[in-house]
């Protein structure tokens, strides 16, 4: 069952609705500063609980070609230095093994992406940092099958694992929701869901990824009123130019909007979802 835990101020599967959001990937130092402050303004505004998130390394791009950040070592020490300057608790994604403890040195929570959420050492790996996992569900896994990477994690001890839905494969290049997987994950973990990878065209734009992020409203929307404990927002202040995953990133400037009524359905939704 969906157990609660702390991440600094945010309380996971309190039943309160949680937000995590920033870049895909951090371009530099100064932008996801910017981007922090700014997000962090409009969370404290609508008092939402709020973790930045941004990536030190993309190493799931689709071309060998695409920017991939600053790296383990100076991205983890980026983000310690936000963190310490904003005091928001941070999240960024991890491919190996190896790169677990560095990475826990300066973030609070753990990614997994869902290319890799079957890789059981990079799951106990992250697990024995005693680091907060999130674990994004494969586009190629059946909800009920994310209990096996839950209990990966739980064997190091580490019980602080949240389950993130972001679509599932529907033949080439889209993805689609199957909202009755957020009742099933959260029979495991908290549940969140990703309303940007969600409207991901994976791969399908000449060696990058598309997107249509005109949906994310709707499917946020229907996730919230669902019952989900959070909601994951890729979001950038200029997506046209941004460096990965702009396709599917959402505005900077519709995110409060958004915000105001995920809030508003939320609190006329009630308890969260449950199957």
């Amino acid at each position: 069952m969906s157990q609660e835990f702390e991440i600094g101020p945010v309380r996971v599967g309190s039943g309160r609705l949680f937000l995590i959001a920033g870049p895909c990937v951090i371009e530099s130092e100064k932008h996801v500063r910017t981007m922090a402050e700014a997000l962090q303004r409009i969370a404290s505004d609508l008092k939402i609980p709020y973790i930045f998130k941004a990536s030190y390394d993309k190493a799931n791009r689709t071309s060998v070609k695409s920017f991939r950040g600053p790296g383990l070592v100076e991205g983890t020490a980026i983000l310690r230095r936000l963190a310490e300057a904003t005091g928001l608790p941070v999240l960024t994604d991890v491919h190996e093994p190896a790169h677990c403890e560095v990475a826990a040195e300066g973030a609070d929570v753990l990614q997994i992406p869902a290319f890799l959420c079957r890789q059981t050492d990079l799951l106990v790996a992250a697990g024995w940092t005693g680091r907060a996992i999130n674990v994004k569900k494969g586009q190629f896994v059946a909800p009920w099958d994310m209990q096996h990477a839950v209990e990966k994690i739980a064997s190091t001890g580490n019980t602080r694992v949240f389950l993130t839905e972001r679509g599932a494969s529907f033949g080439y290049n889209n993805l689609v929701v199957d909202m009755r997987s957020l009742a099933i994950l959260r029979g495991f973990a908290p549940v969140v869901f990703d309303g940007t990878h969600s409207v991901q065209i994976p791969s399908g734009a000449n060696g990058v990824s598309g997107g249509q992020p005109e949906f994310i409203p709707l499917l946020a929307r229907a996730a919230v009123a669902a019952g989900v404990d959070g909601i994951f927002l890729e979001v950038h202040d200029n997506p046209a130019e941004a460096k990965s995953d702009g396709a599917n990133a959402l505005h900077l400037k519709h995110l409060k909007p958004l915000l105001e009524t995920l809030l508003a359905i939320h609190q006329a939704a009630g308890a969260p979802v449950s199957a």
